[in-house]
């Protein structure tokens, strides 16, 4: 995969719990039920995530092959804000620069903001990218989830009406899911997400491996989350996350799929993340977290 300004960019369906759910989701009448593990204990307590604003600084990992990249330096800003009542707004900006080398330097710029409703029916998304200042993509939209389908508007960058399966996830849906399945034990989740990004017509399959819990007091932190009290004993786990095309059935089932991109990150069970590496065909990004706001909940009124 070549090193695009949009592939550098963290796709809006890894905003990694950068989303608050106050409470269990309700799905409406009707709605097409979503596979999920079927948490019992204290695994089924509702997913409460914090409403945040964190920043992280961006640099080149790895990087292989005879054209590969030869620095990378950024940032990317997360701001989200909402209640259960009003519905959960993502405010994301990710900008980089990437040195292949020879004195040639790349400088993308996405923003974005998505809103998705507290009981996962309604999903709405714009965003636009940016290389080097200017503008190539903007994408603006929004999804409603039926009884046997998910039905898609688009307004930019062109106005187009489809349908994607009932079954597919928007993003705070799928991280709430990881959380409860990390909680349960599970180690293996599957999914295919609807986030609007790219053309607004893109739609990924993945797979979500979560690792063994981690343990607050044998693995301080020593980013910007050990000055948060609210994270203080609070439990973790290693999560990766890979995104791979959507293909038709017959596709997926009798050829090996590889990765478009895949993404790890140690997951708080109140959604912030930390210790971000953002995985390409040919190199690497770790994101350090250097900055974190938890903000106060919002009482719906």
């Amino acid at each position: 995969m070549k090193a695009t300004a949009h592939h550098v960019a963290l796709p809006l369906l890894a905003v990694l719990a950068m989303a608050s759910l106050a409470g269990p989701l309700d799905r409406p009448a009707g709605a097409a039920p979503i596979a999920a593990p079927v948490p019992t204990g204290e695994a089924a307590k509702p997913v409460v995530l914090a409403s945040h604003r964190a920043v992280y600084d961006l640099k080149l990992a790895q990087s292989s092959g005879a054209r590969g990249v030869q620095a990378v330096r950024g940032r990317i800003l997360y701001d989200f804000s909402g209640s259960a009542c009003e519905g959960y707004e993502l405010n994301f900006r990710q900008v980089s620069e990437l040195d292949s080398g020879e004195g040639k330097t790349v400088l993308s710029d996405l923003r974005s903001t998505t809103w998705e409703n507290n009981d996962a029916s309604k999903f709405r998304f714009n965003s636009e990218n940016l290389l080097n200042d200017k503008t190539t993509e903007t994408v603006d939209g929004s999804a409603e989830r039926g009884a046997s389908a998910v039905a898609v508007d688009l307004k930019q960058p062109k106005n187009k009406k489809f349908s994607v399966a009932a079954d597919v996830v928007f993003p705070t849906e799928h991280m709430r899911r990881i959380i409860e399945a990390a909680r349960a034990g599970k180690t293996i989740l599957e999914f295919p997400v609807y986030d609007g990004s790219e053309s607004g017509e893109k739609l990924y399959n993945t797979l979500t491996v979560i690792g063994q819990p981690i343990d607050p007091v044998k693995s301080p932190v020593t980013d910007a989350g050990a000055k948060i009290p609210e994270l203080a004993g609070l439990v973790r786990w290693p999560v990766t996350i890979s995104y791979f095309d959507k293909k038709s059935d017959e596709a997926e089932r009798t050829g090996e799929q590889t990765p478009v991109y895949s993404i790890a990150f140690e997951l708080y069970e109140n959604g912030i993340s930390r210790a971000l590496t953002l995985y390409y065909s040919d190199f690497s990004i770790k994101g350090e977290l250097t900055s974190l706001d938890i903000k106060k909940e919002k009482a719906c009124k």
